[in-house]
């Protein structure tokens, strides 16, 4: 789809991740791409590694930061001739993933595969709703299917909204989950 906002990975010199992803967001801000190139991600997780030393037997614990994908940053961006320009033009990166050269175009990352690791990096993907609070909503799903009620609160962090509805004779907030709700137009 056009003008759509898609995550697509571009390949870089493992170890080189970090210096990949801060030259892409310093042109992005400088070539003014903010509209169509929006966030850089080099996916990391903390890992735990045990040494011993070998005279005392001394076991000791470090941290370390990981990257979880070497050789690989994500990007979120619309695909258009520009934005690609300007991420295949950035210093250290050496193409799409996806992308068989020749001004082929990148493949976006699918959402199911996109979403744990944004997840993993504390990155929750706004959930596209069309009501708001105030609104009339239907309950598609879940333990109160086929009620009616009025939105008191909305979570997008948590993917859930609060609707009030007749439960035992009195006006009740219940939270539901927004993937259960349907606006009535």
């Amino acid at each position: 789809m056009a003008n759509e906002k898609r995550w697509y990975i571009a390949q870089t010199y493992s170890g080189k991740e970090d210096s990949v992803a801060e030259n892409l967001r310093s042109r992005i801000k400088m070539l003014d791409m903010e509209e169509q190139i929006f966030r850089v991600l080099v996916p990391e997780e903390t890992i735990v590694v045990e040494t011993k030393d070998a005279k005392t037997g001394a076991v000791t614990k470090k941290e370390k930061v990981q990257k979880v994908f070497p050789g690989y940053v994500y990007v979120e961006m619309i695909d258009n001739d520009d934005s690609w320009w300007v991420v295949r033009n950035t210093p250290g990166v050496t193409g799409f993933l996806g992308s068989s050269g020749k001004k082929a175009r990148p493949i976006p990352v699918p959402d199911e595969q996109i979403e744990p690791i944004l997840k993993s990096q504390g990155i929750v993907k706004q959930a596209e709703i069309n009501f708001e609070v105030g609104d009339f909503v239907t309950m598609v799903s879940g333990p109160f299917k086929d009620q009616t009620g009025q939105v008191l609160d909305i979570d997008l962090e948590n993917k859930s909204c609060t609707v009030e509805i007749e439960f035992m004779g009195q006006m009740t907030g219940v939270p539901v989950d927004l993937a259960d709700v349907q606006c009535i137009k």
